[in-house]
């Protein structure tokens, strides 16, 4: 019975990583300059390897290799990590609505790269450098302060307080960083674009780091997946079979706090991923953590990088923040759950 589900587990994951490559492949042809399979070959061939110039235009080709493919990369490895952070949420606080964006996550971590931008020229080393550290201590620390106020109002962590929590410390921290980048009028517009989602401007190291998050914590958390899928029967049950919540929880957290900052970093709030791609690997595949985060990783990034797609060329040249497109499919999406569990 075990190696039939492995079987199947990586069946799912091959199919649905054809699935993603040919997304990506997708969202690199396409935008305000169209290139075909073999210009894209050729591209990546030539910068990869070097050898003959591709015979084409190098305006072309350096709008395709140094703009188009660093940014298609950077929007599927962020969806992925804020998909992954999506899953953990759920299951660390039982609740299907928790995610990085509504428990305040990432409005924490997007405070804490709102002050290394506006603070770099008096910080020591690149701000660059600190971005996605303060990310990640701005984003754990609004997770740690979400839980505790629920704690405080309702005496749970694990009922809808903590999202309602987490929804006006959103709310709050938004303000705090719209109040702090009107101090400086050169990084309002800055603050302000960055602040709805863009993955414009995204560079390789953009990539690598991203792609280094991604698969160091996603290791961590296959090797815990069984305490993962333990947790998502509550804490007396999880206790009883030899999980230690507090220490649990907090290692899980920190995993989220790292994916969701660094993501922040190099693309603004963005949310709702991390609750849409979670739900339907679960409704579709299996609710196993060794199969629901890969898949849920992979069908993340396909849904951020068509969002970005979507972002791009549906004005085009206009482009609209990814975080609307997003929020557009999101908000129904969420009131669905919503509703749909109040009637059960």
């Amino acid at each position: 019975m075990k190696n039939r589900v492995k079987k199947k587990t990586l069946i799912c994951t091959l199919l649905s990583a054809a699935l993603c490559l040919l997304v990506v492949y997708i969202c690199i042809r396409f935008g305000s300059i169209d290139v075909t399979v073999k210009e894209v070959a050729d591209i990546a061939i030539y910068k990869l390897f070097g050898g003959k110039a591709p015979d084409m235009d190098p305006n072309k080709v350096s709008i395709i290799w140094n703009i188009r493919i660093p940014r298609v990369f950077t929007a599927f490895l962020s969806g992925a990590a804020l998909s992954a952070s999506g899953v953990v949420m759920q299951s660390v606080l039982q609740n299907p609505l928790a995610s990085s964006y509504t428990l305040g996550v990432s409005s924490g971590a997007s405070l804490g790269v709102t002050a290394v931008m506006m603070l770099g020229s008096f910080i020591p080393i690149s701000g660059r450098a600190v971005m996605p550290l303060s990310g990640f201590v701005f984003g754990f620390g609004t997770v740690l302060l979400a839980i505790a106020l629920s704690n405080l109002v309702s005496g749970s962590s694990q009922n809808y307080a903590i999202i309602l929590t987490g929804m006006v410390l959103s709310l709050f921290l938004n303000a705090v960083i719209t109040f702090v980048a009107s101090f400086d009028i050169k990084y309002t517009a800055r603050i302000q674009l960055w602040q709805m989602g863009s993955f414009g401007g995204s560079t390789f190291d953009n990539v690598i780091i991203l792609f280094a998050v991604d698969i160091i914590c996603l290791v961590f958390l296959m090797i815990h997946s069984d305490e993962l899928d333990i947790m998502t029967f509550g804490e007396q049950q999880s206790t009883a079979m030899g999980v230690d919540n507090v220490r649990s929880r907090i290692l899980f957290l920190l995993t989220v706090a790292v994916m969701t900052g660094v993501s922040v970093c190099f693309s603004g709030i963005i949310g709702f991923v991390d609750l849409i791609a979670p739900h339907v690997v679960r409704r579709i595949f299996s609710s196993s953590h060794k199969a629901l985060l890969p898949l849920s990783m992979l069908y993340g990034g396909t849904f951020m990088a068509l969002s970005d797609l979507v972002s791009r060329a549906l004005f085009s040249p206009r482009e609209i923040s990814v975080g609307a497109v997003t929020a557009m499919i999101g908000v129904p999406f969420f009131a669905y759950i919503f509703f749909g569990r109040k009637k059960m």
